[in-house]
């Protein structure tokens, strides 16, 4: 059986759901959540052509006094490619992929803080306006082209 996992499903129009699954993978276009406020505990069913992202977390409260790192560092070594990801909404993450194929409908994406709350993303490719690859040694940036099949407005 395959253990739970916290998750945090954030949709495009701003809604969120906290739960654990133990459905989640990147090939479905589908899961479940179960959450604490659902009284008959059933799960909800989740559909990742209208979510922005699946965040896999820590816990659900978070350390509102924690000061995230957005950026790389000199010396670091992330394990694939370094990623700058910004969202319809503006929101943007750093990070890096091992998988990234801006053809799929998502990639996962390993923030770049280890100590941030967030120890993996599953980016929806459709809720992204930009992704920009990072030249880590040169300090520049490229732009990833995205197909305007994924690309919301």
């Amino acid at each position: 059986m395959v253990e739970p996992i916290k998750v945090v499903a954030r949709y495009t129009n701003g809604r969120m759901i906290k739960g654990m699954t133990r459905d989640f993978f990147p090939n479905k276009d589908r899961f479940h959540v179960a959450t604490d406020d659902n009284p008959l505990n059933k799960p909800v069913e989740v559909t990742l052509k209208e979510l922005k992202a699946v965040f896999v977390v820590r816990d659900f409260l978070g350390d509102s006094k924690y000061v995230e790192r957005k950026k790389y560092q000199e010396g670091d070594t992330p394990y694939g490619i370094p990623l700058e990801v910004t969202f319809a909404d503006g929101e943007v993450m750093v990070g890096s992929s091992m998988g990234f194929d801006s053809k799929r409908e998502g990639f996962f994406l390993s923030p770049v803080d280890p100590m941030g709350n967030n120890v993996r993303v599953f980016v929806i490719t459709s809720a992204v306006k930009r992704i920009s690859q990072l030249l880590l040694k040169s300090g520049m940036a490229i732009d990833v082209s995205l197909t305007r099949r994924q690309q919301r407005s």
